[in-house]
């Protein structure tokens, strides 16, 4: 099958697309968008996340694991929003840990791209969702495809920071080998669990300085 994904990655993941779960997924948004059911992101942006870092420009991942499913907010990166939409709760979360941990000014954008594009792969697991109806495309076959993204990391690239938060990111712990990566866990930044690890974990200077000790350009958070 013919994809459009920026090209390393398109390389690295050129057996997934073969796979009849994948056709399956695909057969599935085209029934979806001929019943009328309006899908985000937009078609164009399903794998912004792919296009923004490329394969091996990959430093940090974050996993996230729906898109947001109101209008106008997901864009194909985890926790981030299109500009000029209010950041979310979670988001706010984020940013607040970032003003602690690195004393970043809490910023008025929620477009994450700009991190993006430093090398952090904003991955959701499940690349779609149905309009207002969240985890809507969760059995649809994405974690198979998102599982296999993070074991291309995990298997051919060396020292990448990822970034668990929460119980359904950390459970993704088993298709990273720790032996070639760095592994950070917290809770959720949600405002349910932030309180209870999210708060205090410092993991964007702890990321920067397991970077620099090997050599590699930290990421910009500054927004």
């Amino acid at each position: 099958m013919d994809v459009k994904i920026e090209s390393s990655w398109k390389e690295a993941l050129k057996d997934e697309f073969q796979k009849s779960y994948f056709e399956q997924i695909v057969m599935f948004l085209k029934h979806e968008k001929a019943l009328g059911k309006t899908i985000y992101p937009a078609g164009n942006l399903i794998f912004n996340a792919f296009e923004k870092t490329p394969f091996h420009q990959v430093k940090v991942v974050i996993l996230g694991q729906d898109p947001y499913h109101g209008p106008g907010q997901a864009h194909g990166l985890c926790f981030s929003v299109q500009k000029g939409v209010k950041p979310p709760p979670s988001l706010v979360n984020i940013y607040k840990e970032l003003h602690k941990d690195i004393g970043m000014s809490i910023p008025a954008t929620g477009d994450l791209t700009p991190w993006a594009e430093s090398g952090v792969l904003l991955l959701n697991a499940m690349l779609t969702v149905r309009d207002g109806e969240p985890a809507s495309h969760s059995k649809i076959g994405w974690e198979t495809f998102t599982d296999a993204v993070i074991r291309r990391v995990s298997d051919q690239l060396e020292g990448v920071v990822f970034l668990l938060w929460g119980k359904f990111a950390q459970d993704k712990q088993i298709l990273i080998d720790a032996t070639r990566h760095h592994v950070l866990k917290a809770a959720h930044p949600s405002p349910f669990s932030a309180d209870k690890g999210f708060f205090g974990c410092r993991h964007f200077s702890r990321a920067n300085e397991l970077l620099i000790r090997q050599g590699k350009e930290p990421v910009n958070w500054q927004l």
